[in-house]
């Protein structure tokens, strides 16, 4: 089995995978004060949960957006496995053609998603992660990696609303019952959530204006289930594109 992780910059995303089988998938919170071993102690209550003994964990493949957190991983998994995790970073083969100014600076999480959504769809694509931060990436033909938009995530920006505004509460981010709001709740819900959605309607719009092409919308990350249907423009909903890409990634680079 090859144990997959993404660490991300609220969650590290924890799989197990069997050849195209995604056999589990868990979600630990980033602390960037744990240590090696209580990181190891972590993933190995996750695959208790599930079952796996440590034995049948083969390999491991690690992608990271929080330098400080990967190492305090990438360490616990050797000690918990014996085991030397490929890491995804310059120098990997991912099959895209990275058209960025810096391509070493793209954030591994953003090419594991892009390869995996190559997987299943043909480009152009738009690919909305709707995590900490919401972004979009633009691949065109030839899986050409043409770059994207970096914007706050909808968490952070109810975080913000609430933090700086001494009259508005932290909400729970569920779908708003109405875009009109009765009260200070439902208007930050509407607000935070439409707002959000009404964002993507128009950056996916001026997007393929500058294109000058059509593309299929993919969104991922933890808020899309829930922006996504409020969105105009439809889009494809994939929650497991960050252990599918790198599963692929893995295989890619194997020998």
């Amino acid at each position: 089995m090859l144990l997959a992780i993404d660490i991300g910059n609220s969650n590290i995303v924890i799989g197990g995978i069997d050849g195209d089988d995604i056999r589990f998938e868990a979600r630990i919170a980033t602390d960037r004060i744990k240590t090696s071993d209580q990181y190891g102690v972590e993933i190995k209550n996750m695959l208790d949960l599930f079952s796996v003994p440590v034995e049948e964990v083969e390999d491991c493949i690690i992608s990271s957006v929080v330098p400080p957190v990967f190492n305090a991983v990438c360490t616990g998994v050797i000690k918990l496995t014996g085991l030397n995790p490929m890491v995804v970073g310059p120098g990997i083969k991912t099959g895209l053609n990275i058209q960025m100014d810096d391509p070493a600076s793209v954030g591994s999480d953003r090419i594991v998603i892009a390869v995996a959504a190559l997987l299943e769809y043909a480009p152009p694509l738009l690919l909305v992660d709707l995590g900490t931060a919401t972004t979009i990436e633009v691949v065109d033909q030839g899986n050409t990696y043409l770059g994207g938009a970096i914007m706050p995530g909808v968490r952070v920006s109810a975080e913000a609303l609430s933090s700086r505004a001494a009259q508005l509460p932290g909400i729970q981010l569920d779908r708003p019952r109405r875009l009109i709001g009765k009260n200070t709740v439902e208007c930050m819900r509407s607000g935070i959530m439409y707002g959000a959605a009404a964002m993507l309607d128009g950056m996916i719009e001026r997007m393929e204006e500058e294109l000058g092409k059509s593309t299929t919308v993919v969104a991922t990350g933890g808020m899309a289930q829930f922006v996504a249907p409020l969105c105009k423009r439809e889009m494809k909903v994939e929650k497991d594109l960050l252990l599918k890409g790198l599963n692929a990634i893995y295989k890619k680079n194997k020998k």
